[in-house]
């Protein structure tokens, strides 16, 4: 059983008025975490120590940045059979976990790389003797809130690159995943970064609205990111635009997979059943929407489908079982009255569907339509669906006929006619003859539409994490007007 201090200042410590909640694994329902629950007055406390901290850290060197981050990277990846231990809080299977420390630890890595990057211009000026430049300059307090389905990389993206451009940070952990993200905090205090420059604090659900417009409102927090729900992005846009404070929104998605007629269908199979079925589908990019043109779409859905009944889900530590468990019960229950829909008008289930509490068997339906939930609906559980229709136009309109746009796939032997159709797909990320769960630490990742704005990665959080201003020097005589 894990105790999870908030962390303020460098300094660990209870909430102010001791208050704490638990964490249970989600399959035996036993305590794996204690967790100090935040008060509004423990949120500025935090935001005040990462404000303190912003003058330091801001002036340091690019240099010395990064030699902090690589520090902190490389300690992060030493901890890594701590983390490990962790996975009992969300009911994850310990390779995910496994692969989320090490793409956290290439997170931080570029990051580091970033920080001589991070580059102005000069402008040319029509006044005479004005020399003009385009400074970047760090904003000051960013605040980020992680969600727990990828707890490590995706706390460690909130971190990484503010960090880079010279902010410091406040992250408010996720109510689920609550001893990852605080041990992230720990792991980045013991690496040297300073006191202050990272802060984390948590809290019991029935608090988290209170306390995130607590953090968005205060007055040192310059830029937030979000990484979640789409219903939930869409509050922490709202409140973000109410104080004027750029965000960068990672949202939900429903992500299609294109199966042309000449696609490679083993290739595609596998890619598929990867993309949707990898930890219970709990990941923003997995598969939703398997969009097959008609000629291929039997042979496709047969194979397919082999391989569905071939995976299995069971207890996280049964390590014979390649699939683990959901968060939680109440979202077996959730997916499961997705797929009695679907299925109570008329699509064909392929595979699975069986649920014993949190642990669901893979569900593969075939012969889905418009009037069924499950085809616009995000179901963020091991449930893909065959929607049937003949050529790429067709492809193409129901690919795009979502709210979403994150991640996508193309399978074709023809790359050419792949990429023709990738760039009239809406989405902010497409794969050709590749899955659509996919994710490099230097590659800019973000969406489109209700899958939120804003990028993570690379150059693109560059833009987001800075400020762009202009500055000028008069080194010459000046005319005025009066």
């Amino acid at each position: 059983m894990f105790e999870v201090p908030l962390l303020i200042g460098g300094k660990t410590r209870a909430a102010s008025n001791g208050a704490t909640f638990e964490r249970r694994h989600p399959v035996s329902g036993e305590v794996v975490s204690i967790v100090a629950a935040a008060t509004l007055a423990d949120a500025d406390a935090a935001v005040d120590a990462a404000q303190a901290a912003f003058p330091a850290w801001a002036a340091l060197g690019p240099g010395e940045r990064r030699r902090r981050l690589l520090r902190a990277a490389d300690a992060l990846e030493a901890r890594s059979g701590e983390f490990l231990a962790m996975a009992a809080e969300t009911g994850a299977k310990a390779n995910w976990y496994g692969f989320n420390v090490m793409l956290a630890a290439n997170i931080l890595r570029e990051a580091a790389s970033m920080t001589t990057q991070i580059q102005g211009g000069v402008i040319p000026s029509d006044v005479p003797g004005s020399f003009a430049m385009a400074l970047r300059q760090p904003c000051g307090v960013v605040l980020g809130i992680a969600p727990w389905n990828a707890p490590v990389i995706l706390a460690t993206r909130a971190i990484a690159m503010p960090l880079a451009c010279g902010n410091t940070v406040v992250l408010k952990a996720s109510e689920a995943s609550p001893a990852v993200h605080g041990l992230i905090g720990q792991v980045l205090q013991e690496a040297g970064l300073g006191d202050g420059v990272v802060n984390v604090i948590s809290n019991a659900a029935e608090d988290a609205p209170a306390l995130v417009e607590r953090l968005i409102a205060h007055p040192a927090v310059r830029r937030v990111n979000f990484t979640g729900s789409t219903h939930v992005g869409r509050i922490v846009g709202q409140l973000a635009a109410r104080h004027l404070k750029p965000a960068v929104l990672e949202l939900g998605g429903k992500a299609p997979f294109l199966v042309l007629a000449d696609a490679d269908l083993d290739a595609a199979v596998d890619a598929a059943a990867f993309g949707a079925y990898f930890n219970q589908g709990q990941i923003c990019m997995s598969t939703e929407r398997l969009i097959v043109d008609e000629a291929v779409a039997d042979v496709f859905v047969a194979k397919l489908g082999a391989k569905v009944r071939s995976l299995r889900a069971a207890h996280p530590a049964d390590d014979s079982a390649p699939l683990g468990s959901l968060i939680d019960a109440g979202a077996g229950e959730r997916i499961q009255a997705l797929v009695d829909d679907a299925v109570g008008k008329g699509a064909t289930r392929v595979a699975g569907g069986e649920r014993a509490g949190s642990v669901m068997q893979p569900v593969l339906l075939d012969h889905v339509d418009s009037s069924m939930q499950l085809y616009r609906e995000e179901s963020f559980g091991p449930v893909a669906v065959v929607l049937r229709a003949s050529g790429d136009e067709a492809l193409l309109a129901l690919a795009n006929d979502s709210e979403f746009g994150l991640s996508a796939a193309i399978f074709s032997r023809d790359t050419q006619r792949a990429l023709a159709l990738a760039q009239r797909l809406e989405s902010g990320i497409c794969h050709i003859n590749g899955p659509t769960v996919h994710d490099e630490a230097q590659m800019p990742f973000g969406g489109v539409k209700a899958s939120g704005y804003g990028s993570f990665g690379s150059t693109s959080a560059i833009d987001a994490f800075t400020q762009l201003r202009w500055v000028t020097v008069q080194h010459g005589p000046r005319h005025y007007p009066i």
